[in-house]
């Protein structure tokens, strides 16, 4: 490692070796020596004077790649893809004739890039299927636990911690069918020319348009696509580029509401990040747990979700057929949100591999403001035994109003259920009135729904995916 010089925190500190090597110089120079195989192999059953000598040579040096040597052609040339065909050219020199015959830079660049985007949905969608499965584990072990709901995170009425799961589940299912989407619908651009209109290709096959048509679909169908491009300018649609950015920014909003979610919770210590033995919480403050990687997850989910400006900047600036001002965003701001929500899930993973629910507390949490929430249970027990509802309502909104005095003003516990076992207009014993305030009794379906969702929208992605399940989330720092 270099010390002296910026190095990306994403690779160094965050994302899988996978998927760094999906955007690593390897795989996409080796990409572009597959392209012009492929190429030149299309060309060749299609009838031009191509030798298979000469597509053997190249097929040996794929991965033979002189990387001192294209910097040199580079810095020579001002232009990478011609440097890198003349160093391919240089280790395969039969082949050098015919290497990137007919085609423009964008053949290698944007087709390259189409396939990282390909391979690179295919690693976060292994992630997001592990993350949902422990997720869905998390849901069904913690359906029936109560727990305060909250909204505007005032106390509301109760939920389950299972049911509340779900619902970031749910987010994450909807994230997954838009990633199926963009996959199923991912276009090659295949061989299109200089500016979209083969006129290259129709010199090499005197005219022949078939011919260019099932070069186009040959070239395609060897790097694995089975859609194309009917048209393209001299690059495919940014707006590809935008629309799988937006899809990331989906993921990235998901657990970022999971990750505020979870610090709150933490804060109110009923939920807990996974905490390791040795580890730091604060230089100085020994005894702090902090949600370290909850807060890791929505840094970089802040990262990815402010690149959707980025793609969606050069979807709508460029000009006709093509301009180069979407080269150098390109090269920061795909690669980069994929590395991103990368880490997320591997941390998010790791994070559900060891989430830790404390029920005493989420239940002593309950208790103080459970009262508040049955008054109206217990007026109506009261009625059933012959009382007056409208002086019942009275008399325990004035029992409210000082219990709760109490807690704010005071500090002290709530003791609205000893004031109206104390009141004799009520004719309720403590043992009825702790029955009454059973938390199972304030959870509606909660259980039942997230039987249901786990049942019939998830266990089936499970499913469908079980070759998916299993991966390694353990942090690199």
């Amino acid at each position: 490692m270099n010390n002296e010089i910026y190095s990306n925190p994403l690779c160094e500190r965050y994302s899988s070796k996978e998927m760094m090597y999906n955007f690593s110089p390897d795989k996409k120079f080796s990409t572009w020596r597959k392209l012009w195989i492929a190429l030149a192999e299309s060309e060749k059953e299609l009838g031009l004077n191509i030798s298979q000598e000469q597509i053997d040579e190249m097929k040996k040096n794929i991965y033979n790649i002189d990387y001192e040597l294209a910097a040199k052609k580079e810095k020579e040339f001002r232009h990478d893809v011609m440097a890198h065909v003349h160093t391919f050219g240089t280790q395969a020199p039969l082949a050098m004739p015919i290497i990137h015959l007919g085609t423009t830079s964008a053949f290698v660049g944007d087709n390259t890039d189409l396939i990282q985007i390909k391979d690179g949905l295919q690693i976060i969608k292994t992630k997001l299927i592990n993350v949902m499965n422990n997720l869905s584990k998390f849901a069904l072990d913690n359906k029936s636990v109560a727990t305060l709901g909250f909204t505007h995170f005032q106390a509301a009425q109760l939920t389950t911690v299972g049911k509340r799961a779900t619902l970031w589940l749910q987010s994450l299912m909807l994230d997954l069918e838009e990633l199926e989407f963009r996959e199923k619908t991912l276009r090659f651009r295949g061989v299109k020319g200089t500016t979209g209109t083969q006129a290259s290709f129709k010199d090499l096959f005197n005219g022949d348009f078939s011919k260019v048509e099932k070069l186009d679909i040959l070239v395609s169908r060897k790097m694995g696509f089975d859609k194309r491009f009917t048209v393209t300018g001299q690059t495919y649609d940014r707006k590809v580029d935008s629309e799988i950015m937006n899809l990331l920014a989906n993921i990235a909003q998901s657990a970022h509401k999971f990750t505020n979610d979870l610090r709150l919770l933490q804060h109110l210590k009923e939920v807990e990040e996974p905490f390791e033995k040795s580890q730091i919480g604060s230089s100085a403050m020994a005894y702090k747990r902090n949600p370290m990687r909850s807060e890791r997850i929505s840094s970089l989910a802040k990262f990815v979700i402010a690149l959707q400006q980025s793609t969606a900047m050069v979807a709508s600036t460029q000009w006709f057929e093509r301009t180069l001002d979407d080269s150098a965003n390109k090269r920061l701001s795909l690669p980069q949100a994929f590395l991103a929500i990368d880490a997320i899930l591997i941390i998010w993973n790791n994070i559900m591999e060891g989430l830790v629910v404390y029920d005493k507390i989420i239940e002593k949490h309950i208790m103080s403001e459970l009262p508040f929430m049955a008054t109206e249970y217990i007026i109506m027990e009261c009625v059933k035994a012959g009382g007056d509802r409208q002086k019942l309502h009275e008399r325990i909104r004035v029992h409210s109003m000082e219990a709760g005095r109490q807690v704010k003003v005071e500090g002290k516990d709530n003791d609205l259920i000893d004031r109206i076992v104390n009141d004799d207009y009520f004719k309720l014993d403590k043992a009825k009135l702790l029955s009454i305030l059973e938390p199972k009794n304030f959870i509606g379906f909660a259980p039942e729904q997230t039987e249901k969702f786990i049942d019939i929208e998830i266990k089936p992605i499970l499913e469908k995916y079980k070759n998916l399940l299993g991966m390694d989330s353990e942090l690199k720092v």
